[in-house]
């Protein structure tokens, strides 16, 4: 399942996101926001991010004006890695270097179709592992050291 949440600067790439999910079977589940009514970003990323955190969702797909704000607000979380992604080269390496678990986006840096291409791609990407996954282990240390 994937975690989706935005606000109001997000909406309509969440949206083209939340369509393309529906057409290719892949289950969801929609945190919010529902219109382009200005929200705090936080309350709907946290939102998502816990999901993800807690693996009621397996990733998360969050947007907002920038991508930015939501990626901050995530990373608050333990045990998540979202990376504000613009291109196509980012999307795939955030999956395949980074094990990036949400991917973040920005509805006034990027077009919906733009947004579309690059879910897809952050979704079907594996973690390559290898010398890769000691350095995302050393992240996790970290997040360690400043939790405890």
């Amino acid at each position: 399942m994937i975690a989706l949440a935005c606000d109001h600067g997000g909406y309509e790439i969440k949206e083209a996101v939340r369509n393309y999910l529906e057409n290719q079977h892949i289950p969801y589940k929609d945190f919010g926001t529902y219109d382009t009514q200005s929200v705090d970003y936080p309350v709907y990323a946290e939102k998502a991010a816990r999901s993800v955190a807690d693996k009621e969702c397996e990733l998360g797909i969050i947007c907002c004006g920038t991508g930015i704000g939501v990626s901050m607000t995530a990373n608050k979380i333990k045990g998540i890695r979202a990376a504000v992604v613009t291109n196509e080269f980012c999307a795939e390496m955030t999956r395949r270097h980074n094990n990036a678990n949400i991917l973040c986006m920005g509805g006034r840096v990027i077009d919906e179709q733009t947004a579309v291409k690059l879910a897809d791609i952050f979704l079907h990407t594996p973690f390559d592992g290898g010398r890769h996954e000691n350095r995302v282990n050393m992240i996790t240390e970290i997040e360690n050291r400043e939790n405890s």
